[in-house]
Formats: structure tokens, sequence, C-alpha cells
């Protein structure tokens, strides 16, 4: 235990999630974030003046950082091998603590697309089975403009093939700072289709990998936990590196 705290101490943490912020980009098949304050300091005051406040959030499950179940993708009606929703809910993602590799393949225009080629050209570390890969397009430094981050859903990202590179080497998840991972418009998701339900790897997006890029962060540990929402399908993430001081 002392050799795992003394790990830590020694480590630092970059945060990989967007803000949440009224207004915030999100994919329009899916509601928007919203807040409401419910109770502001001074509408209950306690004795010695003490009060408290709180508010009302709502959000969809696939809006913001978030990580993708594998109930949220079907082909032909059928889940990840065979299975139903209940069996593969975000509730039974367990908290994931895995090596992370990262891959900056930045593309500055809405058609921009990132090749398995792409990937071995900016790859820094080795892919190994059970690890979280993350791919920067460089589309998140859009994320404070709603408007030129969704980009009428067109937005650059990963083809088929480079999605099948990472299979074949058996990875946990795939996740991007773009909006759908895989290069949009997309009309039949074949990204999504590919890990979600023919490969029972999951998808991360909307990340925030600008520090990664900035530090050239390549390889570190990768933290974070989905909610446990019963019978939901994705849900929202606070995903972080830790890396040595």
């Amino acid at each position: 235990m002392q050799a795992l705290l003394d790990q830590l101490s020694q480590s630092r943490v970059i945060d990989l999630a967007q803000p949440w912020f009224v207004g915030m980009p999100h994919w329009p098949a899916h509601p928007p974030f919203a807040m409401a304050l419910t109770k502001a300091h001074g509408d209950f005051v306690l004795p010695g003046g003490v009060s408290s406040s709180a508010e009302l959030i709502a959000l969809g499950t696939h809006v913001g950082t978030h990580i993708d179940g594998l109930g949220h993708f079907s082909c032909n009606g059928v889940l990840h091998r065979g299975q139903s929703l209940a069996e593969v809910g975000i509730d039974l993602v367990p908290p994931i603590v895995r090596r992370g590799v990262f891959f900056d393949v930045p593309r500055d225009t809405e058609d921009g697309v990132i090749t398995a080629a792409d990937l071995q050209a900016a790859q820094r570390a080795a892919v190994c089975a059970g690890d979280v890969v993350l791919i920067r397009t460089g589309w998140g430094r859009r994320w404070q403009d709603a408007r030129a981050f969704v980009n009428e859903q067109r937005q650059p990202g990963i083809t088929l093939e480079a999605a099948q590179w990472l299979s074949t080497q058996g990875v946990y998840a795939i996740g991007a700072d773009n909006v759908a991972l895989e290069r949009i418009p997309s009309p039949v998701m074949e990204v999504h289709v590919h890990l979600l339900v023919e490969h029972g790897i999951h998808i991360i997006e909307c990340l925030n990998l600008e520090q990664l890029a900035a530090e050239a962060l390549h390889e570190f540990a990768f933290v974070a936990a989905p909610l446990k929402i019963t019978g939901a399908t994705g849900s929202p993430l606070r995903p972080f590196a830790l890396v040595k001081q």
C-alpha cells in the first residue's frame, strides 16, 4: 500500500474532460445540457446565519465528455454478442484504471480523415491489449463555440480502417476530442458498429486532449468512472491522466 501511495504522491493529474455549461455543444439527436438554480443563499437560513445553495441539472447521457456503453448501438437489432440492454448497461462498466496511449493527429478541416497509416506515423508508444487509446484531432479547441464545434455535424475523425487497426490490438476503449470519434457525416456509423457491436470496445467522445498534446505525453495512467445509471447506454465521464511529476 505504501508503495502505491508513494507512486501517487509522485504523480500529477491532467484533466481530460471538457467543461459543462449552458449552451455547450451537443449532438442534435441528444438533449442539451441545462442548469437552473433551485435554492439560493438566504432563501432558508439556519440559526447562526447558515444557508446553502443548490441547483438542478438536466443532461443526456451522450452529451459532453462521455463514454458509450455497448448498448448504445445495434446492428439488425442485435447488440454486442447478442446480449440484452440489461446485460450491457453502463452501470455494469467498472471504474477504468488502465494504461493510456495518446496519438496526436491534428486535422484543421471538417473533411479531414485519420487513417491507420496516419496513426502509425504519429505513434510514439506501443499499443497493448487492454489499453485506452486517445486520439487528438484538434477539433476540441472549438469547444467554447458550440456552433463551430458541432459544425452542422461535419467533423474530422478516424476511418473504419483505423478502427480496425486498433481493434486487432485488443484495446479496451478509444477516445477522441470530437463528437463522434469517426469522421462525420457517416451515413451508417461504421466505426461505431465495428467497435461497439462487433468488438465490444467502448468509445469516449468530446475529450480535452490539448494538454497531452502541448506536453507530448504519449503514455500515462488513464482513470475514469461512468455513473452507475441502471440500464443506460452511456454516461458523463470525468477522465484524467496520471503522469510523473
